[in-house]
């Protein structure tokens, strides 16, 4: 397994600070097919997935979130519905380590983070669809508190964020009768209710999200293969962005400040694929290499949002 421990040591870091190059960002991919595989890639340097370890149960439909440090993994269903909040460290790829607990069990729902925090929303809170969302403080360990609700209860969602706000987008209505375009948004490092941001460029659920300091990419709206994207300190609608190569969904979606994967993925089967995108450039997706594990994942990066 790659170990990125000592790759950056506390003299670059301070090198960093003053105008050197980033440290890498690493992104996790932890299966939510009932597996409890976790694969890594570097986002900088287009390859193959390695094993980076695994997870305390195997999980579906649960949401992951991630610091600077940390990697963070919450709710699922494990031959039944779960509360556990697990995570790993970026730089030292083990198993997962129990966090904390959610509030109920949960799944279907949606994380977004800044450096510090990490929230979870909508999805299908012991048993029924919910607004609700729920933070941690990633540095530490402990149960989630109540942040606020979202502007509409929805589930299979997806999320993300800028240092400082963070977004929910598309989804499911409460009935499950019908796909949502909602995109609505919150201040990361206050509590309070959502806000409504604007709309998708189609009704659509089970989509991915990722996301530099400024921009986030959906992807794929609607089962196709359509990228959305939206300035992300300003409110609006979403604009197409280009496409994905492959049309699926329930993609893994990871990013550093300038690029964005969209891993594996599950429509009639699963797909290997990583698709990489350059965020501040509109186009089509190219290739970046593949996971080891045929898996429709979610995704955790060290970088995302402009975190480095």
């Amino acid at each position: 397994m790659p170990n990125y421990q000592g790759v950056w040591s506390l003299s670059e870091q301070y090198q960093n600070a003053s105008g050197w190059p980033s440290p890498p960002a690493i992104a996790i991919f932890a299966s939510a097919n009932g597996l409890n595989t976790i694969e890594t890639v570097n986002i900088d340097s287009a390859g193959d997935a390695t094993d980076f370890g695994d997870m305390l149960v195997a999980q579906s439909n649960q949401a992951a979130i991630g610091s600077t440090t940390r990697g963070i993994i919450a709710g699922g269903e494990s031959g039944g519905t779960t509360n556990v909040i697990q995570y790993v460290t970026f730089a030292s790829p083990s198993n997962a380590t129990d966090f904390g607990d959610l509030s109920g069990n949960w799944f279907n729902l949606a994380g977004c983070s800044s450096s510090t925090r990490g929230l979870f929303g909508g999805g299908v809170l012991s048993g029924s669809t919910t607004n609700t969302i729920e933070y941690i403080t990633m540095a530490s360990v402990g149960n989630s508190t109540d942040f606020g609700d979202l502007s509409v209860i929805r589930y299979a969602l997806s999320s993300s964020s800028s240092p400082t706000r963070g977004l929910f987008l598309g989804g499911f209505n409460s009935t499950g009768s019908a796909l949502t375009n909602i995109i609505d948004y919150v201040a990361i490092a206050s509590t309070g209710n959502a806000t409504d941001f604007g709309d998708l460029t189609a009704n659509s659920a089970q989509v991915s999200s990722c996301a530099s300091s400024t921009r986030a990419l959906v992807s794929p709206i609607n089962e196709g293969v359509g990228i959305d994207y939206v300035t992300i300190a300003s409110t609006g609608n979403a604009a197409d962005f280009g496409d994905i190569v492959i049309s699926y969904n329930r993609y893994g979606a990871v990013s550093s400040n300038t690029r964005g994967l969209f891993a594996g993925g599950n429509r009639s089967g699963s797909l290997t694929a990583i698709n990489a995108l350059t965020i501040a450039t509109l186009g089509n997706s190219t290739d970046f290499g593949s996971l080891t594990t045929s898996m429709s994942p979610v995704g955790a990066s060290s970088g995302h949002g402009g975190l480095q």
